[in-house]
């Protein structure tokens, strides 16, 4: 019974792997795309965008990884049925709730490792991405000017940069202002570093030249400095956002309504998204036993197991759209909460029950199926 449990197991593992890596790559590539303006406008890195868009993957993972698992176990256990093989475990004497262990077993896997996944990791990532976020948004010196490129900042400002240094300041500066209406400057310096004031963003110039021009009678002055500063008159988004729900622990999320500083609307949201960490892995549960339940006490059919699989498919959509949907709902009003649960409990009660209890005409029917296959 262990090595046929740990063949199953394994079958499960194989396609549940493939279905995630396939998912999550095409969800990846959906969501990297909100980002390449961050490449093309901003000009970071490819491992600084990979860094970025690869903390979003926890919180993918953890709604994709239920339904692959359902894919892989009902493909897994139609393609054994259409075999023969569950077939062959039935007439051996296996209990339906035997046959469902492996999936069963694998659910409680993945349910366990998403618990961990979005009470541990997801914050994590969540406080990383923002705070990555953020820091692209604002590092001027690194995003704003891009090496040997000429950036205009605002009207009649431009700035050149020729290199970036490895402890954050930037070399071979070039500033061409024409702010003033009644002259014109170029400055050029050795070094520069990039300082944020709550006037925006300013470069303390070292060891440079400014040269200015007189737009009303076209004198020219000149002068060598060994420090100087340049205003960009740029506001910088300097303030974070706040945490959001995702971002904070179990119990901050479920004592929200207790918190004086959240308004209903934002406590009640933190609540269901408090509750949503007990629910949302155990779906990993309820979609593995709506894939095999019936299709290991349904009957064979030679013609193929249409039906059963449209039904299994039917249910785990009309679960997966009833927990989004009371999500929503328990958002505005917390009583939908227990809609929420029961969404997982029903479907769990009636998976047990038929694999315990249903016992549907197996061996009248099914002996003539393989007494039809012996004479073919």
């Amino acid at each position: 019974m262990k090595k046929l449990n740990l063949y199953i197991l394994k079958q499960i593992l194989i396609g549940f792997l493939l279905v995630s890596f396939s998912l999550m790559s095409i969800i990846w590539l959906t969501q990297s795309l909100r980002f390449v303006d961050l490449i093309t406008n901003k000009g970071i890195s490819i491992s600084l965008f990979a860094e970025l868009t690869s903390l979003l993957m926890p919180r993918i993972f953890t709604i994709l990884s239920p339904i692959s698992l359902f894919a892989a176990v009902l493909f897994v256990y139609n393609r054994m049925l259409s075999d023969r093989e569950l077939v062959v475990m039935k007439a051996a004497g296996i209990s339906p709730w035997q046959n469902a262990k492996p999936a069963v077993i694998f659910g409680i896997i993945m349910a366990c490792f998403n618990v961990y996944i979005m009470n541990i990791l997801i914050p994590k990532a969540e406080e990383a991405f923002h705070e990555l976020q953020w820091r692209i948004k604002n590092d001027v010196s690194h995003l704003m000017f891009r090496e040997g490129e000429f950036t205009t900042l605002q009207h009649n400002l431009t700035v050149f940069i020729t290199s970036h240094q490895p402890d954050g300041s930037v070399g071979g500066i070039l500033i061409n202002d024409e702010r003033n209406p009644k002259s014109r400057s170029t400055i050029s310096a050795e070094l520069g570093r990039i300082i944020h004031t709550d006037k925006g963003p300013r470069i303390i110039l070292v060891n440079g030249n400014r040269q200015e021009i007189s737009n009303t009678n076209g004198s020219f002055s000149s002068i060598s400095f060994d420090r100087y500063s340049v205003d960009f008159g740029v506001k910088g988004t300097r303030a974070k956002k706040a945490a959001g729900a995702r971002q904070k622990k179990l119990s901050e999320l479920l004592s929200a309504g207790s918190n004086p500083n959240l308004t209903p609307q934002v406590a009640r949201r933190w609540i269901v998204e408090g509750n949503k960490r007990f629910t949302t892995p155990i779906l990993s549960i309820i979609y593995a036993l709506l894939a095999c339940t019936g299709l290991i006490i349904g009957n064979f059919n030679r013609r193929g197991q249409a039906k059963l699989v449209s039904v299994s498919i039917g249910a785990m959509a009309v679960i997966q759209a009833l927990d989004l949907a009371l999500g929503n709902l328990a958002a505005k009003n917390l009583w939908w909460l227990c809609g929420l649960y029961l969404n997982i409990i029903i479907p769990f009660v009636c998976c047990i029950f038929l694999l315990n209890f249903y016992t549907p005409h197996f061996f009248m029917r099914n002996k003539k199926s393989l007494g039809a296959t012996d004479e073919n």
